[in-house]
């Protein structure tokens, strides 16, 4: 599965100028079908495809970058990669935040 579609990346590349601003959309979701890791994803670089920027719910929920080729390459205890949820329906990035703060599932 491609983690991101081209529609996907085109939603991503608007948002980039926003920076790090909590006003934005997360168009995507990934995880590590092997453990409890997720990626929210809110924006993209367009000069360099694999550069991201979102929330990252790991050991800690925090935001940062995002090495997309990391991902991609990445085959966690089970061999198996990382998925995009295919079900996720976008979201504001605070409400994200605030619902993985509260430890929700998304």
């Amino acid at each position: 599965m491609k983690l991101l579609t081209k529609e996907i990346a085109e939603e991503l590349q608007k948002q980039y100028p926003m920076g790090s601003d909590m006003e934005q959309i997360v168009f995507a979701k990934l995880f590590d079908p092997s453990s409890s890791w997720s990626w929210y994803l809110i924006n993209q670089d367009p000069d360099d495809f694999y550069y991201l920027w979102g929330i990252v719910k790991g050991v800690e929920i925090e935001m940062g970058s995002i090495n997309l080729a990391a991902l991609e390459e990445y085959r966690g205890r089970l061999g198996i990669g990382i998925e995009r949820d295919i079900y996720f329906t976008p979201l504001p990035a605070r409400e994200v935040w605030e619902r993985l703060l509260r430890g929700e599932h998304i």
